[in-house]
């Protein structure tokens, strides 16, 4: 009866180790959505539980670069999956200003405007990859997270003639390990931000001046700023805010030189 006892006990005991360990497998698992504090001009820190991006080689702002440098630099990415009029304002302001971008695209962007994707090549931005359809990749075995990676580098490359940068952003950053060890197993490099406010929802656009604000007092050095170029908001204070930056002592650099 006693051996019977400590057997049941050992089962028990070893059934709850078991639960507890693929509970706390999971919860290292779980998918989450990047986010990143404001810290003012002071360079945001990455939280305990986004730490893990950085063992698999993604970024999030230049580490090269420090809050007391001399020389100071922003980088502009853009998040792209159609035109309303407003990315070709924003491209516009960029030509004007002679400053570097980076698009992420979605494949309907491409299919649909592929002058206006032509146009960002040649005039010295990068394109990169934002996913086909913006798929929550979260969701996606290996396999079907690379057919869709591919599938919008070979619409890029037959709509475009050329290749598409090896430069990867999870779709509205949700992310776990797991895909974040597959997009860099897939030779891809993952850029999240350091810098990026609500601009996305062209129904409820932030006030000009408000955008700005949040903007221009939360920049930082090296930050990799995100904005949508579909913004209404956007397109109208590009301009000041490039003017504002280089007040500051800022330049823009490529997304490229740190990828």
């Amino acid at each position: 009866m006693m051996k019977k006892r400590a057997l049941t006990l050992i089962v028990v005991v070893l059934f709850l180790f078991s639960a507890l360990l693929l509970s706390a497998q999971a919860y290292e698992g779980r998918p989450q959505s990047f986010y990143i504090k404001k810290n003012g001009h002071q360079r945001p820190i990455l939280p305990d539980d986004e730490k893990m991006i950085e063992e698999y080689g993604a970024i999030f702002i230049d580490e090269n670069r420090s809050d007391v440098d001399e020389k100071k630099v922003l980088y502009l990415t853009f998040d792209a999956g159609y035109e309303n009029g407003n990315v070709e304002k924003i491209l516009d302001v960029l030509k004007a200003e002679n400053v570097p971008g980076a698009f992420f695209l979605l494949g309907h962007i491409i299919r649909k405007n592929t002058d206006l994707v032509k146009r960002m090549s040649a005039e010295g931005h990068i394109v990169c990859n934002h996913t086909e359809n913006h798929a929550d990749m979260t969701r996606c075995t290996k396999d079907e997270m690379k057919n869709n990676l591919e599938a919008l580098e070979r619409v890029y490359t037959e709509r475009t003639g050329e290749q598409m940068e090896k430069i990867f952003r999870f779709p509205e950053g949700r992310y776990d390990e797991a895909h974040l060890a597959y997009a860099r197993d897939l030779g891809y490099k993952t850029v999240f931000w350091s810098l990026a406010y609500a601009d996305w929802d062209n129904d409820r656009q932030m006030d000009c001046e408000k955008a700005k604000r949040i903007l221009l007092n939360n920049t930082h050095n090296g930050a990799i700023i995100l904005l949508h170029p579909t913004s209404s908001t956007n397109a109208k204070i590009l301009p000041e805010l490039i003017k504002e930056w280089r007040s500051m002592g800022y330049s823009f650099g490529s997304l490229s030189d740190i990828c």
